[in-house]
């Protein structure tokens, strides 16, 4: 595979808004590799060029947006106040004609509230019963009061006008999910997804709102369950396939019917939205119900999650518990360790900036700071930490050595030592042992071994592996899936994604794959957001995302969304630096 990097000060690029921004692009055959640019001016915090690129006060809407927003008629208002007094009778004419397009806009704004208000979703969703019916106007922020606190959402700011639906939705006799769907006044005529994250039952409100922002009717569910914990799963299979695949799909198949509904018209086009497990979900629905997206992103995706759940409790018994005699702290990891890393790595693309390219070129060496003569950790490493190291950054493999999961890459190793590294058992592996596979809350995570990483393959709650060999039938549909992953993701290792995208190439020709399958490999991100690089793509979750103008070059939906409708395919995508 080969890779393309741009590094010279030549090939630095300026947004609009005179923002860093890297290029993630394309050469050849293999997974797309984020181009970096020289590295940016530096600033201090609050410094104006750390946010240049956020600035932006309005969007550049589709024309077919639906005018029911009365900006509008504001305007008219405001160039009629400011025309003086004549008497023209042409000029009144079309004051007149100004004031009845005026008048027009109000009516329709408020048309969409009444008809909001007089919806009733329940009626139309077998055994559902409604939790939420209630139009809001942009700039709201609504107080979540019923959300679980453990989800830390206790308020989401709207980001334009909209109606809000909320219905409770069972799934089954001992099952059922919270479900809303986002109906904006501007609506596009398109249709949006969202998924969840970690193991949780928490509604991602972020990522509907800036759906809903951006013209999309969009849904999200809690996933079955409520909060960030497994025990609702234990001795309830019937939560393990919601988790896995159901509330998603109920989801879709309610949220799409209720959109017709309201709107009085089919939606033109389907689209997903999600990272991690989201991304896991996304790429689920493509295997399993290959008509319900035309479009997916899927970044960092917890594909394989069974083993992935394996993988990440295998650290602890490595790592010891937090204050054994041979623990690494995590002082030790953010710091010696992972500046060995970069002295070793960060210049392998002739720049050095504290960002690796391309974690499976570097190939750290720990002895390098190994303890020598008189001197101890934590200002080095002793035989034993050595060895950790060692483990954690190799793959986990199983008896007869064949890979089980990918070993981490390096760079991510500060942010991973506060979860993964931090001599506690990691929550959600922990959970999922307990409650899912052994449905034993007495299990001890010090005890993991293959027998239970086998236990765990075996019962597969719902399906949720995902980990196909192709997409035939969804690549059968023209659907297109567009999928990231941080180079420094601290809880998913990138390495992974590689390994996946290359299972699929066994099955499926390069130049047929790319056709319905692309990726973007973004150096500088941590787990879905965050890090040194420019990892803002228009991927929602916040307000970064916000403030990305709905352009294909720049984010990351509306790259989907050109594929999709207008056969554009992403050779390279601009990423923004916070």
């Amino acid at each position: 595979m080969l890779y393309h990097r741009e590094a010279s000060n030549e090939s630095r690029t300026e947004d609009d808004a005179g923002s860093p921004t890297s290029h993630l692009s394309q050469v050849g055959r293999g997974p797309l590799l984020a181009s970096r640019a020289a590295r940016p001016r530096e600033t201090t915090p609050g410094d104006e060029a750390d946010f240049r690129a956020f600035k932006f006060t309005s969007w550049s809407w589709h024309p077919s947006l639906v005018p029911y927003d009365n900006v509008a008629s504001r305007s008219v208002r405001s160039l009629i106040i400011t025309m003086a007094p004549r008497t023209n009778l042409p000029e009144i004419a079309a004051i007149a004609l100004l004031l009845s397009i005026s008048s027009a806009f109000v009516a329709q704004a408020q048309t969409f509230e009444a008809k909001c208000l007089a919806f009733r979703p329940e009626n139309y969703v077998t055994n559902s019963s409604r939790t939420a019916v209630e139009y809001i106007t942009s700039g709201t922020t609504l107080k979540l009061t019923d959300n679980v606190v453990s989800c830390g959402r206790a308020f989401q700011t709207v980001a334009t006008n909209l109606c809000r639906v909320g219905l409770s939705i069972p799934t089954s006799t001992k099952s059922s999910i919270s479900f809303e769907l986002w109906l904006p006044e501007t609506w596009t005529g398109r249709f949006l997804g969202t998924g969840n994250g970690g193991i949780d039952g928490c509604l991602k409100y972020e990522d509907v709102t800036y759906a809903a922002l951006n013209g999309f009717a969009a849904f999200g569910t809690n996933n079955g369950h409520n909060g960030t914990t497994a025990i609702d799963f234990l001795n309830n299979k019937e939560v393990g396939i919601d988790f896995a695949w159901r509330a998603l799909r109920i989801g879709t198949i309610s949220g799409k019917k209720l959109t017709k509904i309201f709107y009085g018209k089919q939606h033109t086009k389907s689209y997903y939205l999600g990272c991690s497990l989201g991304g896991r979900m996304g790429l689920k629905a493509a295997e399993k119900f290959p008509h319900d997206f035309d479009g997916i992103v899927a970044g960092a995706p917890a594909v394989d999650f069974n083993n992935l759940i394996s993988w990440r409790a295998s650290f602890f018994p490595i790592t010891g518990r937090i204050g054994s005699s041979n623990f690494v702290t995590a002082d030790m990891w953010g710091g010696l360790i992972h500046n060995s890393i970069l002295a070793q790595c960060d210049d392998l693309d002739g720049v050095t900036d504290g960002i690796i390219e391309d974690a499976s070129k570097c190939h750290f060496d720990p002895l390098v700071i190994k303890c020598q003569g008189d001197a101890v950790p934590p200002t080095c490493l002793n035989t034993a930490q050595i060895s950790q190291v060692r483990q954690i950054f190799a793959p986990y493999v199983d008896a007869s050595n064949s890979v089980i999961y990918s070993g981490m890459q390096p760079g991510s190793e500060a942010l991973a030592a506060t979860k993964l590294y931090a001599g506690v058992p990691f929550s959600y592996s922990d959970e999922w042992f307990k409650f899912v596979v052994h449905s034993d809350p007495s299990w001890n995570a010090s005890s993991l071994s293959l027998s239970d990483v086998a236990a765990a393959e075996r019962l597969n709650p719902g399906d949720i592996k995902t980990y196909p060999e192709s997409f035939e039938s969804f690549a059968a549909t023209g659907g297109k899936i567009l999928s990231y992953h941080g180079q420094q993701d601290n809880q998913i290792t990138s390495f992974q994604s590689n390994r996946f995208y290359d299972r699929l190439l066994k099955k499926t020709p390069q130049f047929e794959l790319e056709k319905y399958y692309r990726t973007f490999r973004i150096s500088g991100m941590n787990h879905c957001s965050g890090g040194p690089g420019a990892w803002v793509l228009g991927q929602g979750g916040g307000s970064p995302s916000t403030g990305i103008p709905f352009e294909r070059e720049k984010n990351i939906l509306a790259a989907i969304v050109a594929w999709v409708e207008e056969g554009i395919a992403p050779q390279d995508h601009r990423g923004h630096q916070v």
